[in-house]
């Protein structure tokens, strides 16, 4: 069981002058379930190398278990800053593909052509996909067979309007995520704010939030399992 974790390498957070990047929880919680699993996880990212941390996430209030693990392993650090370039993902290589989120991917991956296409590779191939918390917004531009948009009429969730209210970021960011997605004709939902939420719809699985995180990645090895 081969996984592809693909993170952002965008560390402005819009005209503010302060730092952004990947959540830490995000990537970490995900890694860990994925590892546990028995899978093979290889790690990537637009520019390659060491993806930007928002500072965030690495705050001692965002700090859980799977943070903590994270800063404990050599072997995972090492992972993270020697992540491999897109140009060099072949989707044939792999499984699944999982996007960690952050404020950072809004930026980069949604508008990487090569993100696209590695989507694109992964769904088209009956491979599943999942994105958490701002990563659902990495489907932006990504399309069916039929050109209509990948998550037109999909169950599909996402960093929330309110939630990005409570951050104060509704103006800074280039675009909300659940706004995005409705345009885009997907089934969105959102559970209360901070609280897991995650939605399966095929091979699409997102969650809402950090919170989301972990069971997000669970529900991906579910769906890895139905079609293998």
């Amino acid at each position: 069981m081969k996984i592809l974790m693909i993170l952002t390498s965008h560390d402005q957070l819009g005209d503010t002058g302060k730092k952004t990047g990947f959540w830490l929880e995000e990537f970490a919680a995900p890694y860990y379930v994925f590892v546990d699993a028995g899978a093979d996880v290889t790690l990537a990212s637009p520019k390659g190398g060491q993806p930007p941390l928002d500072p965030k996430s690495d705050a001692p209030d965002a700090q859980t278990p799977a943070t903590r693990r994270f800063r404990d392993d050599p072997v995972a650090q090492q992972a993270l800053a020697n992540t491999v370039t897109l140009d060099e993902v072949d989707t044939d290589d792999f499984d699944a593909l999982f996007y960690p989120g952050g404020h950072g991917p809004l930026w980069d991956l949604v508008e990487d052509q090569r993100s696209v296409v590695i989507i694109h590779g992964f769904y088209r191939a009956g491979k599943p996909v999942a994105a958490v918390c701002h990563a659902p917004g990495v489907f932006r531009h990504t399309l069916d067979e039929q050109g209509d948009p990948l998550v037109r009429g999909k169950k599909i969730t996402g960093f929330s309007n309110s939630e990005e209210e409570g951050v104060g970021l509704t103006d800074v960011v280039p675009f909300l995520v659940e706004d995005m997605l409705k345009e885009c004709g997907a089934d969105y939902s959102k559970g209360d704010d901070w609280q897991s939420h995650v939605c399966t719809d095929g091979l699409l699985i997102t969650g809402q939030n950090p919170a989301s995180s972990e069971a997000t990645a669970r529900a991906l090895l579910g769906a890895l399992s139905q079609v293998r």
